[in-house]
């Protein structure tokens, strides 16, 4: 019931401007005017008791509060009570229903239907003004380095191309002497309505004006360099800094110097994607460092100072009696710099001790008397030994 009352109160609503009794053209002054000689004649206080009076006093309010307010008026002026009363549709046989009807020749929009609700073109999303400063778009490139430079961090220069404003008209995109014009076809508004006839009636869209790309204006002399656009491509060498610690495969961003931006908007970033060449000694282990150091059979044994390679150049190191083949030592704080930081990974040495391929017979008989002296097996390396370890038979 409570509904249907709701319904029959909104079928009955007047007109605003029936109401204060002024026409559309009147101006905000003149409205003003309407509204306080009817708020004085049925105002409560002068009409106690009178309940047609309460209600032509808060009919009027109604009245005026839409009319004075310069976005709700306009509303009110497009699509009557459904613009400002979200409810009113819904009482009025529900669907688009409220908005007059599908079929009955009315012509409408639905981008600004809904723009009215959600704030914005069709869909609930907002149009964007075309001649808001925009930050100008990334822009990619590459630079190889070495080993080195990659764990120590380095000064390159690198080369891209990237837009930036005409130096020729200055960004306006008009020639010299000229300048732009407000776009006729669009007013300027940077959109021009299209009307497209259904089977529901004519319905209006807002789509970007093709003459001036949405900037509402257009150069009618364009600039020769730049064509009209405002903007070039150009080649730009630029030195930057390759941060410590860099990986392979890793991007890094240098700030402003991506494309430019568009009506006085900041410009982009550069994003540099890096390479490293492969060492002939080192490999990378995370902010760690591998090294194979190659000794002899001896210094294994007897123990050795050794120079061993690090990014830093040699280091010595003690190298204990009895070290084993694959054993690894870590040498702290001899890796690569972390990246942002000032902390450094380690040096990992890894100790292949080297088989001698071919020996003369002094030195073989050294090493016999050796084996001896450790309580070994006589090795025979005369005679062929069979594959269980006895003589085999010639």
């Amino acid at each position: 019931m409570a509904d249907n009352r709701k319904d029959s109160v909104m079928a009955d609503k007047r007109d605003y401007y029936e109401v204060l009794g002024v026409s559309k053209s009147a101006t905000p002054d003149e409205i003003k005017k309407a509204y306080r000689q009817l708020a004085k004649k049925y105002h409560p206080d002068l009409n106690p008791d009178n309940k047609e009076a309460e209600a032509k006093f808060k009919e009027a309010n109604e009245a005026y509060e839409i009319l004075s307010d310069p976005e709700k008026k306009e509303k009110y002026d497009r699509f009557g009570f459904a613009g400002v009363d979200p409810s009113y549709g819904a009482g009025q046989g529900g669907g688009f229903g409220g908005f007059g009807g599908f079929g009955d020749g009315m012509e409408f929009d639905l981008g600004d239907i809904f723009g009215s609700f959600f704030g914005g073109g069709f869909g609930g999303g907002s149009r964007s003004n075309p001649n808001a400063p925009r930050k100008g778009s990334d822009i990619q490139t590459g630079v190889r380095l070495t080993f080195e430079e990659a764990a120590k961090g380095c000064k390159k220069t690198v080369e891209f191309q990237r837009i930036e404003a005409c130096d020729e008209c200055g960004g306006s995109g008009a020639a010299k002497g000229t300048h732009s014009q407000t776009c006729p076809d669009c007013n300027g508004r940077g959109q021009i309505n299209v009307q497209q006839r259904t089977p529901f009636g004519t319905i209006n869209t807002a789509k970007t004006c093709p003459r001036c790309n949405g900037k509402g204006t257009f150069n009618p002399t364009p600039c020769s360099r730049c064509k009209g656009a405002g903007r070039i491509r150009r080649t730009i060498k630029k030195g930057i800094s390759i941060p410590a610690g860099i990986d392979d495969g890793q991007v890094f961003t240098v700030r402003g110097e991506g494309n430019s931006g568009v009506n006085g908007g900041p410009l982009g970033d550069l994003r540099v994607g890096v390479s490293i060449k492969a060492h002939e000694y080192f490999e990378r282990d995370g902010y760690n460092v591998w090294y194979d150091m190659h000794i002899s059979f001896v210094q294994a044994a007897l123990g050795d100072k050794l120079r061993v390679p690090t990014l830093d150049g040699n280091v010595e190191y003690d190298l204990p009696a009895g070290t084993q083949p694959g054993q690894v030592f870590k040498l702290k704080n001899r890796g690569i710099q972390v990246l942002n930081s000032t902390r450094r990974g380690d040096q990992l040495v890894r100790i292949i001790v080297d088989v001698p391929k071919s020996l003369n017979t002094e030195q073989k008989d050294a090493l016999l008397k050796f084996n001896q002296t450790m309580g070994n097996k006589p090795v025979q390396p005369e005679e062929k030994r069979g594959f269980f370890g006895g003589k085999k038979k010639k």
